[in-house]
């Protein structure tokens, strides 16, 4: 394989990557703006695979889908930076299929996170309602704050509000749980890059000091792991997501070393 390089000029598959992205978050823009219009995030994005709303495009239509202008450009502009390179070394339909396969892995990933926080959610809802003791809810008061909104200790709800608590786990609000965005299919990209051209320096805007790209991507995932674990109080990032793109990638690239089709397009 040639020595890594860049050009200025678009490869097919990125540019229509940002194309369809770019087209896909108006409805969201005009949102924004003030305009009525079609929620094409709840149609589209990815919901929990107990839900109602849940389709099973839902595990490839997320990665079209953002929630803000800063999130679409952040994703973009690293589809763009990335995605060129390895687009040229393997070629437009091998590139497609490696993208796909990471964001629908890092979806996969998504919905079984979320059935293993879910669960230990209800349980403790259910227990918390049973016993009357509001207390037991207080670990999972960061995770409630994110589809409730209560003031006050959790310690001291009465025992009708955590029956009324206990009801809306029952009442649909699994509907709540949905995810959207390119990420988990860029965290698989910047470990290919890391992985194909592992002494490529990269520079930081925050960190302007040349770092070898397989040095960042080892940071990059043990920072996401790190926060991922930690559940720090406001974070709505899917960061084990983003960790599901890069370890179906790492078995993706795995399987094509050992096959010798690493290099091929």
């Amino acid at each position: 394989m040639n020595a890594y390089q860049t050009r200025s000029m678009l490869t097919p598959a990125v540019k229509n990557l940002l194309i369809l992205n770019c087209l896909c978050f108006l409805p969201t823009l005009f949102q924004s703006l003030g305009q009525q219009g079609f929620d094409l995030d709840q149609w589209a994005g990815l919901h929990y695979w107990q839900s109602d709303k849940f389709n099973i495009f839902q595990l490839v239509s997320y990665m079209f889908l953002h929630g803000s202008l800063e999130h679409l450009f952040c994703n973009m502009l690293a589809v763009f930076m990335f995605g060129v390179v390895i687009e040229r070394a393997w070629g437009t339909r091998k590139f497609l299929f490696f993208y796909f396969v990471t964001g629908i892995g890092a979806a996969i990933t998504q919905e079984v996170i979320w059935s293993f926080e879910w669960k230990q959610l209800v349980d403790a809802v259910n227990l918390a309602a049973n016993t009357g003791d509001g207390s037991l809810l207080e670990p999972y008061y960061d995770k409630l704050a994110q589809y409730f909104s209560f003031s006050g200790q959790l310690s001291h709800f009465p025992t009708h509000e955590l029956t009324r608590l206990q009801g809306l786990f029952t009442e649909g609000i699994t509907d709540r749980l949905v995810t959207i965005g390119a990420s988990g299919a860029v965290f698989g990209l910047l470990l290919a890059f890391g992985w194909l051209f592992p002494d490529a320096e990269l520079m930081l805007l925050f960190f302007p000091i040349p770092i070898r790209a397989r040095i960042f991507v080892t940071l990059y995932a043990l920072v996401e792991l790190f926060a991922g674990v930690s559940n720090f109080s406001g974070d709505s990032v899917a960061h084990f997501a983003h960790l599901g793109g890069m370890i179906f990638g790492a078995l993706l690239l795995t399987y094509w070393k050992k096959k010798g089709m690493l290099y091929d397009d």
